[in-house]
């Protein structure tokens, strides 16, 4: 086992040579105590070394002989340029940590890694199998002394580091930036419309099919022009979940508590309504079986629920057009009701029709319908909202669009939902 030091001597002299040298007092930075990489570059330039033939004579008695040396120079070459290598990127990142120049640290990856492998030179080979369980060893040992003592780490390791330094960093999306919270009323509930809905009429809420906070404040203001002239509120909340049946669910929360068994019990607002003789409906222009609305929409308290057809039976389900118009009817009704309607709309169900194929969409294209059938999904509730000025509408997005391609979510802030509330 005395030879397995020198590896890890050889390595952790190229790791903390220029750490302590690029060292300045009172900094805070934690450091492995030997580079992982260079570990495993040095157990394999000694398990190749040990295949070269010991003298020259040797090498050139066969043309196999000399094809397997030439083999081995080639691949210790290599390695030799890869334990380079990686030293440097292990320099820059310590001085980019401090904003340094390379100046004359760029020698040290060259001396450090020639005293490693002068080191390593009389070392005997490990097989393949024994560099294997030693490396996976030394990666166990690692995860489990940093996860006892974290200020401390056993290994470094400089490729990784490089890698998440120079990787372009994504625009923050978590938090919703100071010059929307300035305009915008924003909250943390997820829980809306129990604080906007009137008892004393009729009211209805919109869940919009993927409408996130995006990015561009100014797509955000365009998106609202739809509701221009219209008594508004609007604002933003954090959604806990991103799927639409938890959105159903959690802004019709009314009030949580627990037994004495400690079983929650939940009532929703529909519940609550629907016992003050307010008629509860649900409007949803999808199949009653997607995500089992047919058993927890009535579960909430809607006493009547309106589906479309299911996909499944080859006719196309109801269109946010067609579900607006019924609920221009419901809203129409002569019999003096006052209402409680929740619509959860569809046009915007990623993936979107049109843009089915994973691998061969193009995002512009995929943008420009989503703004389009959004726009149009806005302004049939717009539409309804102007011509029942007597019912209070709270539109919202059910959460930002999470199912749609990468690059077109990172257009949306994470979570992040906008509200607005009509009449």
């Amino acid at each position: 086992m005395n030879r397995l030091l020198y590896p890890i001597v050889a390595s952790a002299l190229i790791t903390i040579v220029p750490f302590l040298l690029t060292f300045e007092k009172g900094q805070d930075i934690t450091r492995g105590l030997i580079g992982y990489e260079y570990f495993a570059l040095l157990l394999l330039f000694v398990f190749l070394k040990d295949k070269l033939p010991t003298s020259l004579r040797v090498a050139c008695a066969t043309k196999q002989s000399m094809f397997k040396s030439l083999v081995c120079v080639v691949f210790l070459s290599v390695i030799v340029c890869a334990l380079l290598a990686v030293a440097w990127l292990d320099l820059q990142n310590l001085l980019a940590i401090k904003g340094w120049a390379t100046g004359w640290y760029g020698v040290l990856p060259f001396v450090t890694c020639g005293l490693a492998i002068a080191m390593m030179w009389k070392v005997k080979p490990f097989s393949v199998s024994a560099i294997s369980f030693i490396l996976f060893v030394a990666l166990i040992a690692h995860l489990f002394a940093y996860n006892q003592y974290a200020a401390q780490p056993l290994a470094q390791f400089p490729l990784v580091d490089y890698m998440s330094r120079t990787a372009p960093k994504p625009v923050a999306r978590d938090s919703l930036p100071e010059s929307f919270r300035a305009k915008y009323f924003t909250t943390d509930s997820a829980t809306i419309t129990l604080g906007f809905v009137d008892s004393t009429r009729t009211n209805v809420l919109v869940l919009v099919e993927s409408w996130g906070i995006p990015l561009d404040s100014n797509r955000f203001a365009a998106q609202l022009r739809a509701f221009e002239g219209i008594p508004m509120q609007v604002g933003a909340h954090h959604r806990m979940y991103s799927r639409t049946r938890t959105a159903e669910r959690e802004d019709l929360i009314y009030s949580v508590s627990r037994d004495s068994t400690g079983r929650r019990d939940t009532i929703f607002l529909p519940q609550v309504l629907h016992a003050q003789c307010v008629k509860t409906q649900f409007v949803y222009g999808g199949d009653s079986l997607v995500q089992m609305r047919n058993k927890y929409i009535r579960n909430m308290g809607f006493e009547e629920t309106f589906f479309g057809i299911s996909a499944n039976s080859g006719v196309e389900p109801r269109t946010d057009r067609e579900s607006a118009a019924l609920l221009d009817s419901l809203l129409s009704a002569q019999d003096s009701a006052l209402r409680f309607i929740a619509w959860t709309t569809l046009d915007t169900k990623f993936p979107l029709q049109g843009f089915m194929d994973p691998y061969k969409i193009d995002v512009a294209a995929l943008d420009s319908a989503y703004t389009e059938r959004l726009a149009g999904t806005l302004q049939l509730v717009a539409d309804l909202a102007k011509k029942h000025p007597e019912v209070r509408f709270i539109v919202q997005g059910d959460h930002n669009p999470i199912l749609s391609p990468l690059k077109f979510q990172e257009k949306f802030y994470k979570r992040w939902v906008p509200f607005v509330v009509l009449n």
